[in-house]
């Protein structure tokens, strides 16, 4: 049965590491709640566009492979340090796992989270996903805290030297998934600040279609 799942999801904002549960500071402060990533917007919107671009996102998700089917509608937060590229291939690893509790971490600047994760009700992580090319440390404490893992790297030429290099020593790892993201197509022209996207999922192809534009992702499974 096709569902409606609304999220308010935040990327990764510094000076909210230290904030507590849905706590704002100040009346002109933006606060991330550490548990949930909710984005908690005060009266002044100018601290928030100087941390992070607010993008909206509709997603229609037809997933074959795993008879998924639903809309999730997101208010997504780009950090500044993070491309286009980059965050298109956020929302693609949020498609090929959708789920109403798979949630955006503040990412990129908190070593000790995910780009996404998927929690139970009692705090145990259950799936971490990260994306790039960590290294063996990361890793490693990851598949320690989380009951499956998922790598998603996406870089052309850099990937196989990563995974040439680190793949025998990630063998041990049985609760771990390496996979590499094939685009085929300009993934970055999907980036509005509003999108509606229609992805569709079968055989581990996913098509990312808007009204201009169509995207293929093939997943190459390393591990």
């Amino acid at each position: 049965m096709e569902s409606l799942i609304n999220h308010e999801i935040a990327a990764p904002l510094k000076e909210a590491r230290n904030d507590r549960h849905c706590e704002e500071k100040s009346d002109e402060a933006i606060s991330v709640c550490s548990e949930c990533s909710i984005i908690k917007i005060a009266d002044t919107r100018r601290t928030m566009a100087a941390k992070a671009t607010i993008y909206k996102a509709s997603l229609n998700i037809a997933d074959m492979d795993r008879n998924y089917y639903a809309e999730h509608n997101f208010t997504l937060a780009k950090h500044p340090s993070e491309n286009d590229l980059r965050l298109m291939v956020r929302l693609a690893a949020f498609i090929l796992n959708a789920d109403e509790k798979l949630l955006f971490s503040k990412g990129i600047s908190q070593d000790d989270e995910p780009d996404l994760w998927q929690k139970a009700l009692d705090g145990e992580i259950k799936l971490w996903i990260d994306l790039g090319q960590p290294d063996e440390k990361r890793i490693r404490k990851a598949c320690g805290r989380s009951e499956r893992v998922i790598i998603y790297t996406y870089q052309e030429g850099s990937a196989s030297a990563w995974w040439k290099q680190i793949g025998k020593s990630l063998e041990r790892f049985k609760n771990l998934s390496v996979v590499y993201l094939s685009i085929a197509g300009e993934i970055e022209l999907l980036a509005q600040r509003t999108m509606a996207l229609q992805c569709n999922i079968s055989d581990y192809e996913l098509t990312i279609i808007d009204n201009e534009n169509s995207v293929i992702v093939k997943e190459e499974r390393w591990k």
